[in-house]
């Protein structure tokens, strides 16, 4: 047992040197990792709020460059990098403090996130926000090299930029999926998003405590100059106090082994690695029938001649459309939905429409695409247009003739091949003459705008004045 000890430490001293991590930095590490596990700082809640709402505006843009902008300022590899070193040195109250942290900050940008998308007008689902909701083990794989990373960047900078450099590699993986599920949140609790979303973000959390766990283990940071440090930086707060001699600490006394937290982050990652795999699975079974599909196709239809394909892979169906200037024979299309059945182990739905050419479809398209021209006006019949006429006419008369001295009876509009022509009939005692109706005529051509108009009049005579009753009454006395 000795000497496995010492082949461990001659291992671990090794590493060190290969890192660049001298025995007096460690303490220090350690120090700035606590820091960063505090809740009671203010730069470090403004600093979740940034990036959340620039993540969530990214994700609804479905813009990758503003993603990345809030990748670049998100906080959370702190309290991250906090529980792997809480697990490398068996430090029960920075794990605590850690996992406090890290779940609280969680909760807030969940809902800030939400609350944000739930004040926008619009919940459309972009490809960003659907990227992140359809985790495989490859997301875990990129989520432990990141982990290592950041670790290696931490150890080597003596704690220096524990949320700047590292949060380059890793908050990639951890405020956008948080923000997907506050859209998931916002838009009406959709659950497949927000499950989808949080599976990629507790894939990449596990991947990353266990990389930095490891990578702390071995560069040797349960060493007593930490154990030291830990006793420093802890004072005589009652947590503390109460997880060293309380019962707590006897509880957990097994569970300070370091086989026993190796184990349980195994056993972390072999849970999420389940449904992980499952999804590669499915993606690598819908690549490999897209490849099927692609290469019959292929064979059953020259690439000049296909003018439109549609391939629906689902899981257990394949829908194909094409669109094509060659006739299809049916005895082939049989043969190559049965061969992809075969191949892909679903059932195909194979459907091949001809056209007679490129062109003519390029015409049906466009006159899909282009409006039908409005409508021709009708043209209007001679009542339509008299009528039109009438009522211009009317108001412009009445404004003109000088109705006081020889009031209008009626008129009448004659629509002629040399104009129109007004007829006036007026009441007068005498002839208005022929100045008076060339005024009226210019008037009204100006008014009007008909220079071709004609204005002929004609008087009707007065009717005779009433008798009186005294009048009648001296014509019977006469008689």
């Amino acid at each position: 047992m000795p000497e496995a000890n010492q082949a461990s430490g001659s291992s671990r001293w090794r590493l060190q040197t290969w890192l660049r991590v001298p025995a007096s930095a460690r303490p220090r590490v350690y120090e700035q990792v606590v820091a960063t596990a505090e809740v009671n700082s203010l730069s470090y809640w403004l600093e979740i709020f940034f990036s959340a709402g620039i993540a969530t505006f990214g994700l609804v843009e479905n813009s990758p460059a503003v993603i990345i902008g809030a990748m670049l300022i998100s906080p959370l590899t702190g309290p991250i990098m906090a529980t792997g070193l809480s697990l490398a040195v068996g430090d029960l109250y920075l794990g605590i403090k850690a996992v406090f942290n890290l779940v609280l900050a969680v909760i807030v940008s969940i809902v800030f996130s939400g609350l944000l998308v739930w004040l926008l007008p619009f919940h459309s689902v972009t490809s960003e926000i659907a990227a992140r909701t359809n985790p495989n083990l490859l997301d875990l794989g990129i989520a432990l090299f990141s982990g290592l990373a950041g670790s290696v960047v931490v150890c080597r900078g003596g704690g220096e930029g524990v949320t700047v450099l590292p949060g380059v590699a890793i908050a990639v993986a951890l405020m956008p999926p948080l923000c997907a599920m506050g859209f998931g949140l916002g838009s009406g609790l959709n659950l497949e998003i927000m499950g989808g979303a949080g599976l990629l973000f507790l894939t990449n959390l596990v991947a990353i405590v266990a990389s930095a766990f490891l990578v702390f283990l071995l560069v040797g940071m349960n060493s007593p100059e930490v154990r030291q440090a830990m006793v420093a930086v802890r004072g005589s707060e009652a947590l503390a106090r109460f997880l060293s001699h309380g019962p707590l600490a006897r509880s957990l006394a097994a569970g300070a082994d370091l086989r026993w937290r190796v184990l349980m982050l195994l056993v972390l990652l072999a849970s999420i690695a389940v449904p992980l795999r499952r999804a590669l699975l499915q993606v690598a079974g819908e690549t490999l029938a897209r490849g099927a599909v692609e290469e019959e196709l292929r064979r059953l239809v020259p690439a000049n001649a296909v003018v439109s394909e549609q391939v629906s892979v689902g899981k257990d169906e394949i829908e194909i459309r094409l669109l094509s200037t060659r006739q299809i024979p049916e005895a082939e299309l049989t043969r190559a939905r049965e061969d992809l059945m075969r191949r892909t182990g679903r059932d195909v739905q194979l459907t091949v429409n001809a056209v007679a050419s490129r062109s003519e479809l390029a015409d049906l398209m466009e006159r899909l695409v282009r409006p039908p021209p409005p409508p021709s006006p009708q043209p209007k019949t001679v009542a339509e247009i008299q009528k039109d006429l009438l009522a211009r006419v009317t108001p412009a008369i009445q404004d003109i003739w000088p109705s006081t001295d020889a009031p209008i009876q009626d008129f009448d509009l004659v629509l002629g091949s040399t104009g129109v022509t007004v007829e006036i009939r007026y009441q007068a005692a005498h002839q208005l003459g022929d100045v008076p109706l060339h005024m009226v005529q210019q008037s009204l051509q100006a008014k009007l705008a008909l220079p071709d108009l004609t204005v002929k009049a004609e008087r009707v005579a007065s009717p005779p004045a009433p008798k009186t009753e005294r009048s009648a009454g001296a014509v019977q006395k006469n008689e």
